[in-house]
C-alpha cells in the first residue's frame, strides 16, 4: 500500500530501446496548428438541457442562461443538436423547414442572441446539418410526392411500381427494416434509410446540392463556426439500386457509406462553403477503411477537416467489452493519422448511452473514479475531443425498466417489430437498459431541487433517479468531483499543446487491465496511465528512472508536489485509476 500511495506522487519512465530513437522524429507543437485541432467541442443536446418557459422541453433560452456555467467548463466550441422547423419524428433530425427555428426552442432572435452571447465568451458554435434525408413535410417532398412531372421529383429516390418491387435495402428506423415506402399517389416507392417520415435526398441531384450550399451560408453569414454533417457517410447512392447479397443489413454500411461520387460532392461543398467561411467541418461516419476515413480529411483533397468514426463507441456492450480491443482500434486509428488528416475522438453522443454505464463502471462507489478515467483518456489523446453534455458530472444511464419509459420513436417501433415477429421482448428490454439513445437523453442534472432544476414544469422525458447526488450544485462544492477534475483536465490539456499535436506510443499493450501511453514532442512528454477495471491492476515498463510529476491524478487531493525516487519497474493501480505523468 505505501508503495503504492507513493507511486501515485512519483514516477518516471524511460521508453523501452525501440523508441529510444524517436526524439528525432517527434513532431513540434507549431506543425500545422488549426483552432479546430486544438479545440475541445462539448454536445448540447438542446431539448434536455435547460427549459426556461416551464414546458417540459429545454430551449434556446435555458442554454442562454446557462452560458456562464459553460465558460466555466473550459470548453472552445458548442455543438448543437438540430434546432430547426421539425414535426421532431426524430427529435428534430427531421428537418421540414432548414431557416427556421422550432417554436418549442424558441425563435431566431433566441437563437442570434445565443450566438452573440456564445462569442462574447469566446464560445464557438457549430451546427448540425442534416442533408442526408429531410422530413416528409418539407416543401420539397411534398412537391416531389405531388406527381411525377413535379420539377421537385428528382430532389429525392423514387421508383415507379410498374417497374416491380425495389430491390430490398434495410431501413435502420423502419418498424419492418424496408427502407422503401409505397406511396398511392403517384404509384411509386420513396428511399428511406433512416425513417418513412425521413426520405432520402437526392445528391446526385445537382439543385439538392445547390439548395444544401445556401442553406450552409445562411447560417454561416450569420457567424456559425462550423457544421457536424448527420450521417453523411450515407449521401451518395448507386442510383441503379443493384440487388445486394443477401443478408447485407448484417454489415450495412459496406454498402451503404462512401459511395458514388460522395468525395466530389464534398470537394465541391469545400470550394463553395469551407473555403470560403472559417469553419470547423466533421461529417458522422468515416466509411468503412482507413483509406475512406483519410480521403475524407486529408488536407491536400480539401474536403472535411475531422473523420468521425464511430469503431470505438461501437465496442461496448450489456457483457462488457475487451480493453485489448479498445486499445487496438484507437491506437490504429491514430497510426492511420499519425502524418496527415484528424480525428475525433470521443465516448458518447446524443445517439449513444451513458459514457460512463458503458465504458466505465456506474456502480455509487466506482462511478467518480471511472468517470474522471474516461474523461483523462478522451482529454489526453491526439484528436479533437468531442464531450457530450452531463458527462463532466459523471451523469448515468437511467434504468429505465419499462417501455413507457422510453420516448425515441425508433425504440418504440423496434419494440413492436419485435413483439411481431416473435422476439425476446425481455432481452431487448435488457439491451435498451444498456444501450438505447434515450439513456443519454434524460435531462441535465442542475441541482436537487425538483426535476434536477431542468424544468419546473413536466419533463418531456424522466428524470435519471440519482439527481439529488449527481448534479451541478453538489458537485460544485466537491473539489474531488467529476465536474472539477474536467475543469483541470481541460486548462491541463490547453496548458500543454503536447496533449494536443505530440506523438501518440502504446505501452504495456498486452496488458487487459491498463491504458497506458506516452504523449510526447520536441515541447515535452507526458506518461498516461489508466486503469480501466475495477480491481487492482498493475502497468509494467522496461525500464524506470528517477524525476517525475504526477500533474493530476483522480485518487490525489492536494496537490502534487514532486519528489526523486527510484522505483521497480511495476506500477500498482487502483480501481479506475488515472494519472497524468509529466517526465
Amino acid at each position: 500500500m505505501k508503495q503504492n500511495i507513493l507511486a501515485i506522487f512519483l514516477l518516471c519512465l524511460t521508453v523501452c530501446a525501440e523508441n529510444s530513437n524517436a526524439q528525432s522524429e517527434l513532431p513540434k507543437a507549431d506543425a500545422n496548428q488549426k483552432w479546430w485541432k486544438e479545440a475541445i467541442v462539448y454536445q448540447i443536446y438542446p431539448r434536455s438541457f435547460k427549459d426556461s418557459n416551464g414546458d417540459g422541453v429545454g430551449d434556446l433560452k435555458g442554454i442562454i442562461s446557462e452560458l456562464d456555467y459553460i465558460k466555466s467548463l473550459g470548453v472552445d466550441v458548442v455543438w448543437l443538436n438540430p434546432i430547426y422547423q421539425s414535426p421532431n419524428f426524430d427529435n428534430g433530425y427531421d428537418v421540414s423547414d432548414y431557416r427556421k427555428i422550432l417554436p418549442e426552442f424558441g425563435t431566431m432572435a433566441d437563437f442570434d442572441s445565443l450566438l452573440n452571447g456564445m462569442h462574447r465568451r469566446g464560445i464557438k458554435l457549430v451546427m448540425d446539418l442534416v442533408v442526408n434525408h429531410s422530413s416528409n413535410e418539407h416543401e420539397w417532398f411534398q412537391k416531389s410526392q405531388s406527381s411525377r412531372n413535379n420539377p421537385y421529383r428528382n430532389y429525392y429516390h423514387w421508383w415507379n411500381a410498374e417497374n416491380g418491387k425495389p430491390p430490398y435495402r434495410y431501413s435502420l428506423f423502419d418498424i419492418n427494416h424496408d427502407a422503401w415506402k409505397y406511396d398511392t399517389l403517384t404509384n411509386a416507392y420513396y428511399l428511406h434509410y433512416f425513417s418513412d417520415k425521413q426520405p432520402d435526398l437526392n445528391w446526385e441531384n445537382p439543385k439538392v446540392r445547390n439548395e444544401v450550399y445556401n442553406i450552409m451560408r445562411f447560417w454561416a453569414d450569420k457567424g456559425i463556426d462550423g457544421f457536424r454533417l448527420d450521417a453523411f457517410q450515407f449521401v451518395a447512392k448507386d442510383t441503379t439500386f443493384p440487388m445486394f447479397p443477401k443478408g447485407f443489413e448484417k454489415d450495412f454500411t459496406r454498402y451503404y457509406a462512401m459511395q458514388g461520387n460522395i468525395h466530389g460532392y464534398l470537394q465541391q461543398m469545400n470550394q463553395q462553403i469551407f473555403s470560403k467561411y472559417d469553419v470547423m467541418s466533421v461529417a458522422e461516419g468515416a466509411g468503412n477503411t482507413f483509406e475512406d476515413a483519410h480521403n475524407l480529411v486529408d488536407s491536400n483533397r480539401h474536403e472535411l477537416n475531422i473523420a468521425y468514426a464511430f469503431n470505438g463507441v461501437d465496442l461496448a456492450k450489456p457483457n462488457g467489452y475487451s480493453l485489448l480491443q479498445f486499445k487496438s482500434i484507437f491506437s490504429q486509428w491514430d497510426s492511420a493519422f499519425e502524418h496527415s488528416g484528424w480525428l475525433a475522438v470521443f465516448l458518447a453522443n446524443h445517439d449513444q448511452a451513458r459514457m460512463v454505464s458503458r465504458f466505465g463502471n456506474d456502480l455509487p462507489q466506482f462511478r467518480t473514479h471511472s468517470s474522471q478515467m474516461l474523461s483523462t483518456f478522451l482529454l489526453t489523446m491526439r484528436g479533437t475531443p468531442f464531450y457530450y453534455n452531463g458527462d463532466e458530472l459523471g451523469m448515468t444511464n437511467p434504468k429505465f425498466s419499462s417501455i413507457h419509459d422510453y420516448r425515441d420513436q425508433v425504440i418504440l417501433d423496434e419494440y413492436k417489430h419485435t413483439q411481431m415477429t416473435g422476439g425476446n421482448v425481455q432481452a431487448l428490454l435488457k439491451n435498451l437498459s444498456f444501450g438505447a439513445r434515450d439513456n443519454g437523453r434524460t435531462p441535465f442534472q442542475w441541482d436537487s431541487s425538483r426535476n434536477a432544476g431542468f424544468t419546473t414544469g413536466m419533463s418531456w422525458i424522466g428524470i435519471n433517479a440519482n439527481y439529488k447526488t449527481v448534479n451541478v450544485a453538489v458537485e460544485e462544492n466537491d473539489p474531488n468531483s467529476c465536474l472539477h477534475y474536467f475543469r483541470k483536465l481541460v486548462q491541463l490539456r490547453k496548458n500543454n499543446p503536447t496533449l494536443v499535436y505530440g506523438k501518440y506510443t502504446l505501452l504495456d499493450k498486452a496488458n487487459p487491465q491498463v491504458y497506458a501511453y506516452l504523449r510526447e514532442d520536441a515541447a515535452g512528454k507526458f506518461l498516461i496511465l489508466l486503469n480501466f477495471s475495477a480491481k487492482d491492476a498493475v502497468f509494467s515498463s522496461p525500464t524506470l528512472s528517477a524525476k517525475a510529476k504526477v500533474v493530476l491524478a483522480n485518487y490525489v487531493k492536494t496537490p502534487i508536489t514532486p519528489i526523486t525516487i527510484t522505483l521497480k519497474n511495476k506500477m500498482p493501480l487502483r480501481p479506475y485509476e488515472a494519472m497524468v505523468i509529466r517526465l
